[in-house]
């Protein structure tokens, strides 16, 4: 029996790609490049600063000069945090009948606190939340499974009772390592990997109300 639904973040509770885009074509912009279309950007939104960047300039950690253009995306990020930023269509239903049938819901995702903790209560979810799990705030990250489980044990619901969806086929790698029932939000980014079918998922969803079937 499912008791509680975990949710990433970007790409599936939350729309961030235009604000994460807009900062990554500003650093373009800034070096005489084009900017890229919001359709080049989307499937990279969920991997972050490391993603977008790879996209943008070809660039990745441990080459030269990333740390410095990590640093500056992310300024520039937190200059335009929540100007464009929304919630997927019929997220807000999807929490409301999740509190209607009291099933505690939660965030887990890589995004560091300082961006996901003042998005998650400009976006009103602050209040409704049960646990909001960061990647600064533990060991470990995706698809490692210590996010879910630390999640897990803060909301007191064992991993095996949990849903947990996400956009990224790291979510669905953590998830099953979790003992979680992962859920692939075929609305979301998907990234730039093989197909969400391939992920080891079972179940695929079109639109946020269709997790309720799977309750």
């Amino acid at each position: 029996m499912i008791k509680a639904v975990l949710f990433d973040f970007d790409g599936t509770l939350a729309d961030t790609a235009p604000d994460l885009g807009h900062a990554l074509n500003r650093q373009r912009i800034a070096r005489g490049l084009p900017e890229l279309s919001i359709t080049e950007i989307r499937p990279l939104a969920s991997a972050g600063s490391r993603g977008l960047l790879g996209l943008g300039f070809n660039i990745k950690p441990g080459d030269q000069g990333y740390e410095s253009m990590r640093d500056e995306f992310l300024d520039f990020y937190t200059e335009r945090l929540c100007h464009d930023t929304c919630l997927f269509p019929g997220i807000d239903e999807l929490l409301a009948q999740l509190e209607e049938r009291s099933l505690p819901w939660g965030i887990v995702t890589n995004k560091p606190a300082r961006f996901a903790h003042p998005l998650i209560h400009a976006l009103g979810l602050a209040p409704h939340v049960a646990c909001i799990i960061c990647g600064d705030e533990i060991s470990n990250t995706k698809p490692h499974p210590e996010p879910l489980l630390t999640a897990s044990r803060k909301i007191e619901i064992p991993p095996a009772n949990c849903i947990y969806l996400g956009d990224d086929i790291r979510d669905v790698q953590a998830s099953l390592a979790a003992g979680m029932h992962p859920i692939i939000a075929r609305y979301g980014y998907l990234g730039n990997e093989q197909p969400p079918e391939t992920w080891g998922a079972q179940h695929l969803i079109d639109h946020p109300e269709e997790l309720l079937i799977h309750l």
